[in-house]
């Protein structure tokens, strides 16, 4: 089918009270591992392309690449531009079809922040197209995106600014963080928040920086050689709580990543002689599509296409 817009997939995800995973690609192997997970697990998935992969990947190419799949498969998919940060790349995407934007000015004031929500709502809705916009601050770095502080969401302000603005979707602050290193004591959702924020803004609510950082699989990454240490993400049933609460949009990025890396390692580790780029591109997109399909489970995404 056709690429659907994200508002189309997070409303069938209210109604039966389930969560969507955004994953994160910047090349092939990584939409090909995501595709085929979503096929085998009849869960509909949302195609996430920061404005760095926009860079990195040529956004041409890799918004041709996710059309084509959509055709060429049964489940529900939209392409979503992640952290959407400059006007000019919003437009961009827009321009090669992307089904959904965020604008993301969580860094300005709450009063620029609307402003600048209302121009991209202004442009995209009339073209059909999803917006999501943020409301607080998490920490840490992940691409184009960096914050020292973590300014929680405020569940008054949220309601306003979902009624100012007319987004479909709205990113929350409730304790995650971007990157591999999320925590350093308990690893902890406020989910009273999430579920105060729910009752409030009647929209789907969005969670970044919900990678789990498994432990396994930063110690199998580690074996074969790369530095994690003290890397550390989201439980499981932290997530499965804040799905609960109202989140409908799960995003994942640095699960993958981790996953992709231990596969290409492992793979020249133990074939050292292997100079195919197919072969241990193949290995690291193997891992990205298990990590995938173990997020849909999760996420009670599996079956729902």
């Amino acid at each position: 089918m056709a690429l659907v817009t994200m508002k189309e997939i997070l409303e069938d995800a209210s109604k039966r009270s389930y969560g969507v995973g955004a994953f994160n690609i910047n090349n092939l192997e990584f939409l090909q591992a995501i595709i085929e997970a979503a096929e085998e697990e009849n869960s509909p998935v949302i195609i996430a392309i920061s404005e760095g992969a926009m860079k990195y990947g040529w956004v041409e190419l890799l918004s041709s690449m996710v059309k084509t799949a959509a055709i060429n498969t049964k489940v529900p998919m939209a392409l979503h531009l992640d952290h959407g940060k400059n006007f000019d790349k919003i437009l961009t995407a827009i321009r090669y079809g992307f089904t959904s934007i965020m604008i993301d000015a969580s860094d300005k004031s709450y009063e620029e922040n609307v402003k600048l929500t209302k121009e991209v709502v202004k442009v995209a809705h009339p073209l059909g197209i999803t917006v999501e916009a943020e409301l607080g601050r998490l920490l840490g770095k992940e691409d184009e995106v960096e914050s020292d502080v973590a300014i929680y969401t405020d569940p008054d302000d949220a309601k306003r600014f979902v009624e100012e603005t007319e987004i479909d979707a709205l990113a929350v602050a409730v304790g995650t963080s971007h990157g591999a290193y999320k925590f350093k004591g308990e690893a902890k959702l406020d989910i009273e928040r999430i579920k105060k924020i729910n009752s409030l803004t009647g929209v789907p609510l969005v969670l970044h920086g919900a990678s789990g950082v498994p432990h396994e699989l930063v110690e199998e990454a580690q074996k074969y050689g790369a530095v994690l240490k003290g890397a550390k993400g989201v439980p499981d049933e932290e997530i499965k709580k804040a799905i609960e609460a109202g989140i409908r949009k799960i995003n994942i990025d640095t699960d993958l990543r981790i996953s992709f890396l231990l596969g290409v390692r492992k793979y020249l580790s133990e074939h050292p002689e292997i100079f195919d780029p197919r072969k241990y591109l193949g290995e690291g997109r193997a891992q990205v599509k298990k990590t995938v399909k173990k997020k849909m489970q999760l996420f009670s995404s599996s079956g729902k296409a």
